[in-house]
């Protein structure tokens, strides 16, 4: 005897071997032998034999038309021993029966599943609305099949078009448009991004690389929504002083100025002036909720996306020709000693003289035209005042640093610019450290840092912005809290990030609490927007650590990106670096580091010659070979064991001067070089240590 059963959602026949009461013991026709219930078993047969009987049934099963055999089922709950008697007729066997179970079972559209041989038919209405979404399904099926082949063939379907950039960054994995994208990708072998570029779905890798960015921190756009400025404060006073800025030929978000004035006793009293959106701008209200969304300017090369709305920038911006709100620190200074013998703050209009760009003014304006007082240019008497000082904030800080622990700030030589042109990008350095930074940067780190300890003498909560050492030695790690902490790398006891409120979060926030300071004194701990232990400081210190972070990282990997076109832009077929330590190089013309497999074990700064193999804009990188090494640095051991430490310290950080202020470069250098030297010279690269940020060379 022959038994057709169902086991675990399936069914099979079998011939029994025995049977104990309600059990089976059954071998199947593959040899397997299984303990069969006889509740299980649906047809006792004799003939045909198990093995032939399912060949039959699935054979007849197919052949059983669904339609009819909905039509012939009753509307109530049905054994499946009732309708083979309404479909077959009188005559049937066991093939035909094992044939309805199978056709039944697997027509869960049609018939419900009750029980053990027990069925239902659908509803009608459920039945049409079923079938009708099978029908998609198979035309979506034809569709995407149609799809595939012509993205395989490297065309792309028209029905791509436009959705491409939104199929690589915020994907519906269910539309048929991805599906057949990853299809085509894995049968060709390449993701899907070199798939989209292959058949021209993307116009550029950097389209791509913008087009991921803008998904996931702009996912609504870079528009702005319709924003008014509240009203200035109407007894705001007029400052008696002319200021002037420097910046970039790009900048627009001016957010300092300074100024100049000569004192009877042969003092001088110097004004830093610092753009005051805070005046204009309540917290909570529609421009603090755009600037706490986005927190921070980003930069790219060629590009920028702002934190505020342009029309809230030109309210504020120290743009020449008129009298602009400031937040304003005076210093009085012994010009004799360099010596900061007193300071205040007032919240005042400012006249802007003067927007002195750097591209102007960087060969006029070096060590040896000042020295010898040569030279014709705007404000040329007050910047001979403010170089001295510059000098001395400098010194000062060097001697602060070693107080920590460290040695001298280490300045790199060059920086670069990056001017985009549609496609065309070109690289031009600029040298760094020249007498205007170190004004602009010094001028910016004794505000931050006055006006840090303002805060914490008015007991008002402040973000600032910390580098200590923990253990000795260890590694001095930089946080930001809202509690007043020194900062090793600059060489100042505390630093709150004050001096750009147009273009950073947190300086805004910190103008709100200076303002408070300035307007209340010792009250101000009861009217600034923050108290102490708010937990929205709190949420702001963490979002724009996080934010802040992303963003640098996207303007660095953006950077590498253009080095790499500028690299295929000028057909470089070789190039000359210099070695950084290990492996990592520092190409001379352009701001690039490279990992070179199989360099080998030179000193630092030994110049070397590669070959150019190939360049991936949509990976980033480059794939490099040694040819020869050119030549060795000349180093006395000092100054060797001096380079070791500052391998991959400060001067490796790779900043775009076209967009970051003096103040930034000279910050983002002393804390790497801060860092760096807390650790041994065996901190982590100074470009972040992804080897696709470094533009990898394989």
């Amino acid at each position: 005897m022959n038994v057709f059963f169902e086991e675990s959602g399936s069914f099979k026949a079998g011939s029994v071997l025995s049977r104990q009461g309600d059990a089976f013991q059954v071998e199947l026709p593959g040899g397997r032998r299984a303990k069969v219930r006889a509740k299980d078993v649906l047809i006792e047969f004799d003939k045909p034999a198990a093995g032939e009987l399912m060949q039959e049934a699935d054979t007849a099963a197919q052949q059983i038309d669904l339609d009819f055999l909905w039509e012939c089922a009753p509307t109530d709950e049905f054994a499946y021993t009732a309708l083979a008697a309404e479909y077959f007729g009188a005559t049937y066997g066991p093939v035909e029966r094992a044939a309805l179970v199978l056709r039944l079972h697997g027509s869960p559209v049609y018939f419900r599943r009750k029980g053990r041989g027990q069925y239902q038919r659908a509803p009608e209405e459920q039945l049409k609305m079923a079938l009708a979404s099978l029908e998609r399904k198979r035309q979506q099926a034809l569709v995407q099949a149609q799809y595939e082949e012509e993205l395989k063939a490297g065309k792309l379907p028209e029905a791509f078009a436009g959705k491409v950039l939104g199929l690589l960054t915020r994907p519906d994995k269910n539309a048929i448009e991805y599906k057949a994208m990853e299809a085509a990708a894995g049968a060709r072998g390449v993701s899907p991004a070199r798939l989209m570029l292959d058949c021209g779905g993307i116009a550029s890798p950097r389209a791509l690389h913008e087009a991921r960015f803008l998904a996931e921190f702009f996912p609504h756009g870079t528009g702005f929504p319709a924003v008014t400025v509240g009203p200035l404060p109407d007894d705001l006073p007029r400052a008696d002083v002319e200021a002037f800025s420097i910046d970039d030929i790009t900048t627009t978000e001016i957010d300092d100025a300074f100024s100049v004035e000569h004192l009877s006793d042969g003092r001088v009293r110097i004004g830093v002036h610092i753009a005051a959106p805070a005046l204009g701008i309540v917290r909570g209200d529609a421009i603090d909720a755009i600037a706490r969304t986005r927190l921070s300017t980003v930069y790219m090369p060629g590009d920028k996306i702002t934190m505020l709305p342009d029309d809230v920038v030109d309210v504020f911006t120290l743009k020449e020709g008129d009298y602009r709100p400031a937040l304003s620190l005076y210093i009085i200074v012994n010009r004799e000693t360099q010596e900061i013998v007193a300071n205040e703050t007032r919240a005042e209009l400012v006249f802007v003289k003067n927007n002195l760009r750097h591209n102007n003014l960087d060969e006029l304006v070096n060590e040896e035209t000042l020295a010898a007082g040569t030279g014709d240019y705007p404000h040329k008497d007050d910047i001979a005042v403010l170089w001295p000082l510059a000098q001395a904030l400098f010194e000062k800080r060097q001697v602060a640093r070693a107080g920590y622990g460290l040695k001298r700030e280490v300045q790199r030589n060059t920086d670069y610019n990056f001017y985009v042109e549609g496609e065309h990008v070109t690289i031009t350095p600029r040298r760094r450290g020249s007498p205007l930074d170190l004004i602009v940067s010094e001028l910016a780190i004794l505000a931050n840092s006055t006006w840090g300890a303002f805060l914490h003498d008015h007991t008002v909560p402040g973000i600032y912005r910390s580098q200590r050492g923990f253990g000795a030695p260890g590694p001095k790690r930089t946080r930001m809290q809202t509690t007043a902490a020194p900062h090793e790398g600059l060489g100042v006891a505390q630093y709150a990030w004050s001096t750009s409120p147009l273009r950073r979060y947190v300086d805004l926030v910190n103008q709100w609490q200076l303002l408070a300071c300035v307007q209340h004194g010792v009250t101000a701990k009861l009217a600034a927007p923050f108290k102490p232990k708010d937990a929205d400081l709190y949420a702001v210190v963490q979002g724009f650590d996080d934010t802040y972070t992303a963003y640098a990282d996207y303007q660095r990997r953006m950077e590498y990106f253009w080095c790499l076109r500028w690299l295929a832009q000028e057909q470089k077929k070789q190039v000359v670096a210099s070695v950084v330590k290990g492996d990592l190089v520092r190409l001379e013309e352009i701001p690039l580091l490279l990992h070179v497999p199989g360099l080998g074990v030179h000193a630092r700064g030994t110049r070397v010659l590669l070959d150019v193999m190939s360049l991936d804009e949509l990976t980033i990188e480059a794939s490099v070979r040694l040819l020869n090494v050119l030549d060795a640095p000349t180093v006395t051991s000092g100054d060797a064991a001096d380079e070791e430490d500052d391998a991959e310290g400060g001067d490796d950080t790779l900043i775009d001067a076209e967009d970051a202020t003096a103040e930034t470069e000279a910050e983002a250098l002393a804390e790497a070089d801060g860092a760096a030297a807390g650790e041994g010279g065996e901190g982590g690269e100074a470009t972040g240590g992804n080897a696709e940020e470094e533009g990898r060379a394989s």
